[in-house]
């Protein structure tokens, strides 16, 4: 006896073979897929207790958001974030937003993100939390809580600075801030923390959360930037990943002043201090060279690709199609949601695969296959999960979107996967399923009480926080 039977769809499986079963169905177990196979086969095989009519609609993986940030939600909508640069935004709208905001706001934020991003489709995702204070642990806290609640994994990188900014850097951040005298900036040193403690920080979270919420929740160790890490800081993050089976992220080579040293680059002083590796993803990798991208393939790092807020921000093209065509696992990342201004992969899937083709003056870059390929199973990969994520194959964790196709834009649909990249646009996902467990029906989401209180209470959060803090 299965538990739940999902059927009459065209099941994109995402297997080695990138079968698509046209009238397909899934057998799932516990939190398990247990076979996938034409619907016919599957009804005469397998009683459920329930079965889900995905009615012609496409069965596809659920989404996975290799890097992302959540409680900037909150922050969006606005023209007070729009139009700057890195750091502009970073340090005059976006930092002194987050440090101003209790852990109830950051909650609200978690719990606005989440409903989002399962209306998108979306049952993985990897938070890059930039904003740790550490001496305030119960915001962490609060944000975990809402995770479990929504239902969908969460990879929560704890974020930190153990490298004090020096000089040059504080006078560079206090140019940038003349732009905004009136924003109560946090300091420059306000994130820093001793290494040791970072390491006990770090790995007191991971023995807490790791695993918990049934498995659904991962912590990994983030240092944030290069310009504020250490040496021993990335090798220590290298070694928890490696104790503790895990893996490690930060950004690196998102702005053009990141070099490392005069004659060095970014990816090179990672490979030199350890850093590189298949536990570690790196996000951004917009400016880095041909050398830098044999590295990354050599060592078997992974990239998150954050194409919509690199353009936001004018940061560049990341070379996507050197990488690809090396070897180089690539996912996708939604990054900021202030800047994006989504966390729904599906809605940047088609700017990925339409511009690069663009930029190289190929059409030939970035099949409609390779873009669904980052938010699904080369997802599972750049965060080291796929042998139980990103396909729908028997013995996989049943993590499953279910999709309309009856819409007029996507009619008609000889091809599920092109429609998918280059024409929806991600409210039209109904059902989405995470371990087998139901967290959307109908596109009502059924882990959270209230959703209408949730866009109340973000939108209330919002305009307080860019009061209080005198954002304009």
């Amino acid at each position: 006896m299965s538990d739940l039977l999902v059927t009459n769809g065209r099941v994109v499986t995402q297997n080695a073979e990138r079968d698509v079963v046209a009238d397909g169905a899934l057998a799932i177990t516990d939190e398990r897929i247990e076979a996938v196979g034409p619907t016919a086969d599957i009804v005469a095989d397998y009683d459920a207790d329930r079965v889900v009519d995905a009615d012609g609609g496409a069965v596809i993986p659920g989404l996975i958001n290799a890097h992302t940030h959540v409680s900037d939600v909150v922050l969006r909508g606005g023209a007070f974030a729009a139009d700057r640069g890195l750091y502009d935004w970073l340090y005059n709208v976006k930092r002194p937003a987050s440090v101003a905001m209790t852990p109830d706001e950051h909650a609200v934020a978690a719990a606005l993100y989440c409903l989002e991003a399962i209306r998108a489709g979306v049952t993985t995702f990897v938070e890059n939390d930039t904003e740790v204070v550490w001496d305030a642990p119960e915001t962490i806290e609060a944000k975990l809580d809402v995770y479990d609640t929504a239902g969908v994994r969460n990879v929560y990188g704890a974020g930190f600075a153990d490298s004090p900014p020096d000089e040059a850097f504080e006078a560079l951040l206090a140019d940038y801030q003349l732009r905004d005298s009136g924003v109560e900036h946090p300091p420059a040193d306000h994130f820093a923390i001793d290494t040791d403690r970072a390491v006990r920080e770090t790995e007191r979270l991971i023995e807490r959360h790791h695993g918990s919420a049934d498995g659904r929740q991962s912590i990994w160790p983030t240092p944030i930037v290069l310009a504020s890490s250490s040496t021993r800081g990335l090798r220590e993050a290298s070694r928890l990943a490696e104790e503790h089976d895990v893996r490690t992220t930060m950004h690196i080579a998102e702005a053009e002043v990141e070099e490392a040293d005069a004659g060095l680059s970014s990816i090179e002083y990672l490979r030199n201090a350890g850093y590189l590796g298949e536990r570690t993803l790196l996000g951004h990798c917009v400016q880095i060279d041909a050398g830098d991208v044999r590295l990354l393939a050599k060592s078997g790092t992974s990239v998150a690709h954050n194409f919509m807020a690199n353009m936001r921000l004018a940061t560049g093209f990341a070379p996507v199609v050197e990488l690809l065509d090396a070897g180089v696992t690539v996912g996708l990342g939604t990054d900021n949601a202030n800047l994006n201004d989504t966390v729904n992969p599906l809605s940047d899937l088609r700017a990925v695969a339409s511009a690069h083709k663009g930029y190289h003056r190929d059409p030939g870059v970035i099949p409609a296959q390779t873009a669904f390929d980052m938010v699904t199973i080369d997802g599972a990969r750049a965060i080291g999960r796929a042998d139980d994520l990103g396909s729908l194959e028997a013995g996989k964790l049943a993590d499953v979107a279910i999709v309309d196709l009856d819409h007029p834009h996507l009619t008609p649909c000889p091809d599920p996967v092109h429609a998918l990249v280059y024409a929806a646009q991600g409210f039209e996902v109904e059902t989405v399923l995470c371990a087998g467990d139901i967290v959307m029906e109908e596109r009502e989401v059924t882990t959270f009480d209230d959703t209408a209180a949730i866009l109340r209470d973000a939108a209330a959060v919002g305009a307080d926080v860019v009061e209080r803090v005198g954002i304009e």
